[in-house]
């Protein structure tokens, strides 16, 4: 035996308009809650959020009076709901199709000028040449950049950096070694040896 298949949410929604249309009477929440199971086979932990759907969507009117919501639903308004909705959703399709036609004539004027013409052939291939042509010229310029004022005079305040880096490593090996002479009594040659000093070490001119 096949289970019984529950009902969908619209299912659920639609038979409780069916309430509302039916009757065209005001009720409570609790008034729904008992009616809505029995009448419409509508789960009974399901009505609540059935009822707040209806509202949020405006098929169904609420107003709270007092300490006690009331809720009503007319086939009048939801008459007019669906031809509003109607008209929204023609005008969108009407919408649609001015875009489209918009499109179509866009896309037609841009093709314009855009044959497969022997001249376009011939522009085509000059472009393709330039853009070929420019590719080179930037990589011979590369080549020349060295010759920058800008790139020479860069390059010359690196190398007055680097001489300056040089000279302050320098004056701490001779100042290390002047510590381990006095310290330790050795003389030049063996401090060299020892560290891996070349003999000609000396200040760069």
């Amino acid at each position: 035996m096949s289970k019984k298949k529950g009902l969908s949410l619209e299912e659920k929604r639609s038979r409780m308009m069916e309430i509302f249309f039916e009757t065209k009477d005001v009720f409570q929440l609790k008034d729904i809650e008992k009616i809505a199971p029995k009448q419409k086979g509508i789960t009974p932990m399901s009505v609540k959020e059935v009822l707040q759907s209806l509202v949020d969507d405006n098929m169904v009117d609420s107003e709270r009076v007092g300490t006690s919501n009331y809720f009503w639903a007319f086939p009048s308004k939801a008459l007019n709901a669906r031809k509003r909705r109607i008209e929204e959703l023609e005008k969108q399709h009407e919408d649609g199709k001015q875009r489209r036609v918009t499109l179509q004539q866009t896309v037609a004027k841009a093709r314009e000028g855009r044959q497969d013409t022997e001249d376009r052939a011939v522009l085509l291939q000059q472009l393709n040449e330039l853009k070929e042509q420019r590719t080179k010229l930037k990589s011979e310029l590369e080549k020349y950049r060295e010759c920058d004022p800008e790139v020479v005079e860069q390059m010359r305040q690196e190398n007055v950096n680097a001489k300056e880096a040089v000279s302050r490593w320098t004056d701490n090996v001779f100042a290390i070694k002047s510590w381990a002479k006095r310290k330790f009594a050795f003389d030049d040659s063996r401090i060299n040896k020892a560290f891996g000093i070349p003999e000609d070490f000396d200040y760069m001119d």
